[in-house]
């Protein structure tokens, strides 16, 4: 196997992860809406087409989102003090609130999963975790 083939085998992996922890917390939310919430709190304030393209989302698509989001509190629309055409959007607290709750329920959700691991193999998930993160930071990513 090869290190591209290490790496496809673990977004794959990632990919599954999320559906069956999105399918066993039985939150009906829509994905981009998680998508769309984790990157405006990591990223802070966005233009509506910007978090679109982040989110890999239709422009009209994430506008109807983004309404609902502000409907619900999650997310905060305003215009752009530079240019008033533009509409950014940015995550409440109370948004960050239910991205958080909603992480919970992922790790609770995966969490039987991985109940029978040795320490080894946790110490290998661990250095994963931390090097997955450190190379999808955004200022790994910004390189």
């Amino acid at each position: 196997m090869t290190r591209a083939d290490d790496i496809e085998n673990i977004v794959t992996a990632a990919h599954t992860l999320t559906r069956l922890a999105a399918a066993r917390t039985d939150n009906h939310a829509p994905a981009t809406q998680w998508r769309a919430l984790s990157i405006l709190s990591r990223e802070g304030a966005m233009r509506l087409g910007e978090l679109a393209t982040a989110s890999r989302a239709t422009q009209p698509g994430m506008t109807r989102l983004v309404g609902q989001m502000a409907d619900q509190g999650l997310v905060l629309r305003q215009s752009d003090p530079d240019d008033s055409r533009v509409t950014l959007v940015s995550a409440t607290d109370a948004g960050a609130s239910a991205l958080a709750a909603w992480r919970v329920q992922l790790r609770d959700a995966l969490e039987p999963f991985f109940v029978d691991l040795d320490d080894e193999d946790w110490a290998a998930l661990s250095r994963t975790s931390a090097i997955l993160s450190s190379r999808t930071s955004p200022v790994a990513v910004a390189r």
